[in-house]
């Protein structure tokens, strides 16, 4: 899929953190010959499938800083209504009316203290947060988008996006919080193979790129 990539710095980091993710399915391909006691191959597969899914979580949290300080700093009545309508706490429009601090800067830090630590891997929260920057149906959008750069041979809906995205960050839960282990037991890990985390990180950077499109 022959797309142009945003050149955004935010984007750019994203790249290098899925490459990241790329380098790690090579390392474990390039071992896979040595059938060491002493490694898990798939742990290097693992390993990737969380970066992978880190490099979107982090895209999303960037990209959503990047916008709201650009909108804000318009402070035009054609923002987002979510922004429009974003509370600040008190003593930070106090702040600005002493003018020790922009507006702009103001509702960033509040926009930063409420999705800073906030996990963006569930479709849902990602809507929620991204639409303080866009009106527009993102998930909708971003599968009408994958369909038209696969000529019509695609035929992805919003659900449909949102369900591979969902299978993707719940493996890598499964991976991050339970050791990939298989459910009811405390020895035996699910199967990966470098083709699983090959498609998972080729949907991420699908998924992502799709999302930038829409967004503009």
């Amino acid at each position: 899929m022959a797309v142009p990539y945003p050149q955004t710095r935010e984007f750019q980091a994203f790249r290098t953190n899925i490459e990241y993710a790329r380098k790690m399915v090579v390392a474990g391909q390039s071992l896979a010959a040595f059938q060491s006691p002493v490694f898990d191959i798939g742990d290097f597969y693992r390993a990737a499938w969380v970066q992978a899914v880190s490099a979107i979580d982090h895209w999303f949290h960037e990209e959503l800083f990047r916008r709201v300080a650009e909108l804000a700093a318009q402070d035009s009545p054609d923002m987002p209504y979510q922004l429009r309508q974003f509370e600040l706490p008190l003593v930070k429009i106090e702040e600005v009316q002493r003018g020790t601090t922009t507006l702009a800067d103001a509702v960033l830090e509040g926009v930063k203290a409420k999705w800073g630590s906030a996990s963006l891997q569930n479709p849902r929260k990602i809507s929620e947060a991204l639409k303080l920057v866009t009106e527009e149906n993102l998930w909708a959008k971003a599968a009408v988008q994958l369909n038209e750069w696969n000529h019509g041979r695609t035929g992805m809906t919003e659900q449909t996006l949102k369900k591979q995205y969902i299978s993707i960050t719940e493996r890598r839960n499964k991976i991050a919080h339970y050791s990939d282990l298989v459910d009811g037991s405390l020895k035996q890990r699910r199967p990966i193979s470098d083709a699983d985390v090959t498609d998972a990180i080729d949907w991420v950077e699908r998924i992502a790129l799709a999302i930038a499109k829409v967004l503009g």
